[in-house]
């Protein structure tokens, strides 16, 4: 092929341009990106030849460092798996990872934000902060001939050509800019510059690190020292080696089991939940090592999925180097390690609940949502989960256990109340709340959509058993002579049923009802709207199910009714006064009207009737 000029992509022109404009004080990270890019095409090159039999020296696998004062460019070689051209374009000229506007977005606001960088796979961007020019050849182990040689000034667009006669691996040669320490802008070249780089973020990458014949790192595997041996410095930077989060962790666990079958595990619970944590197509999973040899990254049967934000290693000793994910899902060792894992996490959680309040709040308030999930695909954990879950409650503006719930309880209370709703406002002035609230119950409030679905899959809690106020009959009153209301209602909820037959399986008086004139009920065994609405939604189409119209008997719009279909039950504009009735309960609890324009027609005809 011929040498070819071609445009970033537009995203990647911009982020381009935040680069060159040196956006971040600690422009040190660069040299990090470039290290950890090298070290994961080491490892890729070793797994395909475990694992897919690839023809490949891997017998002095490295990366190497080059400088040169007075050209002013700074080298990152590496021997690892290499590149093609058509995976130059994708890899370098495009910025194929979603998220990118947003990263562009918090670039923009936030100037003081390095962390963001690794977050969304753009680390290669990051050598236009300190220079003006980079140079990257490569070619892709297992292929004959030719490699490519990439260039780019920065300015939006890269010129791509063959390049005859080069190794396998990656080089990657930085032109940089004239020293500026005002812009935090350092000489790279500088031998001491680049030991201290090194040190810091990378002395933990299992492959040696070479500067001529000096091997600047120590390639000890953090994992398999002793806690008491590696600071808090040296666990966050290799936290962010391997999740691309450049914040530090919340938590750091280690683990080790000695036996029948050993293996050792460094996992970390994260700050804050990543942007694509709910996406499907997110990287989850942690990396796994045999003896020290990377073997895969994302293992997702290492972890269940509701645990997903969980980063790490796990080091086995007895597994096969040439394991496959197809064998990983059958293993029984996978399978042990797996459960002592999530058994090891939980606990972890529980205990900053006690020991660490203020990180138990970060935590829930970033991955509850996620974990929650755990209790519709993992019944046996249902109490360990729920251990560590907190819920918002009308008790007050903190989150609540469900063991506080249940000491709080009222004498005789022998349900845990609960309900659903798209938002705390939403479900606080539901109507379903008013007797609650006058009685003094109190109620927990469940805003994600996982809550619709888990509150079925869990039966109780303590012996408590969860109740949703929304759902079945309620009656809260003790005192017999409060609960009948004065009048015959009988022909009127005949009426109102007959009307409104099509929409509503049953019309009765209401005992949960202090000031709203009617609410629409679920019975006890059907699903809730929001969760037929969701199964709508993922085109699980079901017939609609009909729903209880509850009535306050002391509400003067219903005692009004009442009288008016004693002195006619043929007065015309009953039939409308029960289309309206059943509107405004279902707008009560935030529902959907089937056709909004009659009920404002219907509405404005009555209002125009009291002017």
């Amino acid at each position: 092929m011929t040498m070819e000029t071609l445009e970033f992509q537009a995203e990647a022109r911009q982020l381009l341009q935040l680069m060159v404009h040196s956006i971040y004080s600690n422009k040190d990270i660069f040299l990090r990106e470039l290290i950890s890019n090298a070290s994961d095409a080491l490892d890729k090159l070793r797994l395909a030849k475990l694992q897919d039999g690839l023809e490949a020296d891997t017998s002095d696998l490295h990366i190497e460092i080059e400088a040169d004062t007075e050209a002013r460019t700074l080298t990152v070689r590496d021997n690892g798996i290499g590149m093609t051209r058509d995976e130059v374009v994708e890899l370098i000229g495009t910025i194929a990872k979603s998220g990118t506007a947003e990263l562009l977005t918090k670039l923009k606001e936030a100037k003081e934000s390095p962390e963001l960088i690794g977050q969304f796979g753009v680390g290669f961007y990051s050598t236009f902060m300190v220079a003006d020019k980079v140079t990257l050849v490569t070619r892709k182990a297992g292929t004959e001939g030719h490699g490519t040689r990439w260039e780019s000034e920065g300015a939006g667009t890269y010129t791509i050509d063959d390049a005859p006669d080069v190794p396998i691996g990656t080089t990657i040669t930085l032109h940089l800019r004239p020293k500026d320490e005002d812009d935090a802008l350092y000489d790279y070249t500088d031998e001491w510059k680049i030991k201290e780089i090194v040190k810091r973020y990378s002395d933990f990458i299992s492959f040696p690190i070479r500067k001529g014949d000096e091997v600047l790192n120590s390639q000890k595997a953090l994992w398999a020292r002793p806690r008491s041996e590696v600071t808090d410095e040296e666990y966050h930077q290799f936290y962010r080696h391997i999740s691309h989060d450049w914040t530090d962790p919340l938590e750091i666990i280690n683990m080790k089991a000695e036996g029948t079958f050993e293996y050792e595990a460094l996992l970390f619970i994260p700050s804050r939940a990543p942007h694509d944590l709910f996406q499907r197509d997110a990287r989850r999973g942690l990396q796994l090592f045999v003896k020290r040899v990377f073997i895969m990254d994302d293992s997702k049967e290492l972890i269940p999925d509701y645990l997903r934000f969980v980063k790490g290693v796990v080091d086995a000793a007895d597994l096969s180097l040439n394991i496959s994910r197809e064998i990983l899902q059958q293993d029984r060792h996978i399978q042990m390690i797996r459960r002592r894992l999530v058994k090891k996490v939980l606990s972890t959680i529980k205990d900053l609940m006690s020991s660490n309040p203020e990180k138990y709040a970060t935590f829930w308030r970033e991955f509850g949502r996620a974990v929650k999930e755990g209790l519709l695909s993992e019944p046996d954990n249902h109490k360990p989960i729920l251990e560590i879950a907190s819920f918002a409650t009308t008790h007050g503006s903190e989150p609540t256990t469900l063991a506080a719930y249940v000491e709080r309880m009222k004498e005789g209370q022998e349900e845990i109340y609960f309900l659903t709703g798209e938002s705390r406002s939403q479900v606080e002035n539901s109507p379903h709340m008013e007797a609650f609230q006058a009685e003094g119950y109190e109620v927990l409030i469940l805003t994600d959509p996982v809550d619709e679905i888990w509150v079925d899959a869990v039966p109780e809690w303590d012996g408590k058993k969860l109740r949703s106020i929304a759902r079945g009959a309620v009656d809260l009153k003790k005192d017999e002579e409060e609960k009948e209301p004065e009048g015959d209602f009988g022909p009127l909820l005949g009426f109102l049923k007959e009307k409104l037959d099509e929409r509503v399986k049953e019309v009765r008086l209401s005992h949960r009802l202090t000031t709203s004139a009617a609410c629409l009920v679920s019975d006890a065994d059907d699903i809730t709207p929001a969760l037929e609405k969701m199964y709508r939604a993922m085109g699980q189409e079901g017939p609609r199910v009909k729903r209880i119209l509850e009535l306050n008997p002391n509400h003067p719009l219903v005692t009004g009714l009442r009288a008016a279909h004693e002195r006619g039950a043929e007065d015309a504009a009953l039939p409308d006064t029960a289309e309206l009735l059943y509107g405004t309960a279902l707008l009560a609890e935030g529902g959907d009207l089937d056709d909004p324009a009659r009920f404002a027609k219907l509405l404005a005809d009555r209002l125009a009737q009291t002017v």
